[in-house]
């Protein structure tokens, strides 16, 4: 079976993709500012920015990489840069909750080990530094787990979670394909397909993250978003990018998707220790969608709102983001985005809320600041301030807080362990529990193991 799959799948797209890096033998020196952070330990040595020009393609070789990289004709896949692995993710937490750790994210049921994140990733990345010939990527990322329900998007096989409201799932969370023309300014890449939402700091998969858990800020914005997404590098300060989408999480093909825009501007500073990543994320008429689905009535987020990053070095071992936006939403629902499956002690399901008349407003701000301990370790606090003035996102109205703490530890680039511990509120009503307890305090650990 893996001889078929190797000679009629993996062949082809290496074929197809080698033309674009058959021009030179030694890789160009980049093109953007130098990296400001050591990574490892950190999950990226880059600034905020997706994709980035000017910087090579990521050559690190995973176990099924290199695998395939053995087998016989082989270098043809090594020569065009693609790449096929993945991780497991899983986590166990102790909390203070009894049936459910929402309106936090992730490490959604209490006092119970999770199959987080199961994933598989076919890639190819662009090479950005090159500026004499047109190149050619993709990314396929198929991910299995407790997470799904976070990545889910209307018309991405939604129905798991918007008609069944399972624990476990299955998600295409990345699907895309990149063309870099170097001939644009500095070089401009466009991506169309499915991608992950700009600019957070943390993001939907388990090693990008400084943390196994996540903000209550991150988890009520945008997950990816399906449409054409134009990225310009203008010098290697400045790149800004336009984009025309399908609405917050929604396929084109979603009943709830209409057109919507999304503009955003990155900048570094000469010196490399500060950058500011600013994205008007969705431009619409920012109304709730209502339709028929599973025999009932049902609906779909569709807020707009303004969302930024500014991050500073302090030296490389300390660096801090700080993050905050201002969401808005008419004729919203409670809660949002509804499920029709039934309702668990863990959370969601029971159709939609009662509707919120007018404008909802939801606003916060989040700090991360990493402290580097040793090459394969190091040291996150987290903090932040979140208000859902209505109930729109969370289902709970009031003033959310939350303060954690992490400690990151890579065994090797292939074993990585993360403890943390933390405190949430709702400062205005109980909100955590399923609405019986205003605060919750999380334990928690989790493990990726790549492959």
């Amino acid at each position: 079976m893996h001889n078929m799959f190797y000679r009629w799948v993996l062949i082809p797209l290496s074929c197809l993709f080698l033309i674009g890096s058959v021009y030179a033998d030694d890789e160009p020196a980049r093109r953007a500012l130098p990296a400001p952070f050591p990574s490892p330990p950190f999950p990226s040595g880059e600034y905020q920015g997706y994709p980035l020009i000017g910087v090579p393609p990521d050559d690190t070789v995973y176990p099924l990489t290199e695998f395939l990289y053995d087998l016989p004709g082989g270098d043809i896949l090594k020569d065009s840069r693609i790449r096929l692995y993945g991780w497991f993710n899983g986590s166990i937490n102790a909390s203070t909750c009894k049936d459910s750790n929402m309106p936090s994210s992730y490490w959604l049921v209490p006092n119970t080990p999770l199959l987080d994140q199961f994933v598989i990733r076919l890639e190819r990345q662009v090479d950005s530094v090159q500026t004499d010939h047109i190149d050619f990527g993709f990314r396929s990322t198929y991910l299995y787990g407790t997470d799904y329900r976070y990545m889910t998007a209307g018309g991405w096989n939604s129905y798991q979670l918007l008609e069944h409201n399972q624990l476990y799932g299955y998600d295409f969370t990345e699907q895309y394909i990149d063309i870099y023309f170097p001939q644009v300014v500095e070089g401009m890449i466009v991506r169309i397909g499915r991608w992950i939402a700009c600019p957070d700091i943390e993001t939907q998969f388990a090693p990008d993250n400084y943390m196994g858990s996540h903000s209550i800020l991150f988890t009520f914005d945008t997950y990816t978003q399906t449409g054409i997404m134009l990225t310009t590098m203008i010098n290697e300060n400045w790149t800004v990018q336009a984009c025309l989408h399908a609405g917050t999480d929604m396929a084109p093909w979603y009943v709830g998707a209409l057109p919507t825009g999304m503009f955003g501007v990155r900048w570094v500073s000469c010196d490399n220790n500060d950058s500011v990543y600013l994205v008007l994320n969705s431009i619409n008429a920012a109304k709730f969608r209502h339709f028929n689905m599973y025999c009932q009535k049902m609906g779909h987020d569709n807020f707009n709102y303004l969302v930024g990053t500014w991050q500073h070095r302090f030296s490389e071992e300390i660096h801090t983001k700080t993050e905050g936006y201002l969401m808005w939403q008419r004729d919203a629902v409670l809660g949002g985005t509804p499920s029709a499956g039934p309702v668990h002690s863990f959370g969601g399901g029971g159709g939609i809320g009662p509707p919120i008349r007018g404008v909802s407003w939801t606003y916060g701000i989040l700090n991360y600041t990493m402290f580097e301990l040793s090459k394969k370790d190091f040291l996150t606090i987290r903090n932040e301030v979140w208000r859902d003035v209505s109930g729109e996102r969370s289902g709970y109205p009031g003033t959310y807080t939350s303060n954690t703490i992490g400690w990151t530890h890579n065994f090797t680039t292939l074993l990585q362990i993360r403890p943390e511990i933390g405190y949430y509120r709702n400062w205005d009503r109980g909100a955590f529990d399923n609405g019986k307890r205003r605060g919750m305090v999380l334990f928690g650990v989790d493990v990726t193991s790549r492959f």
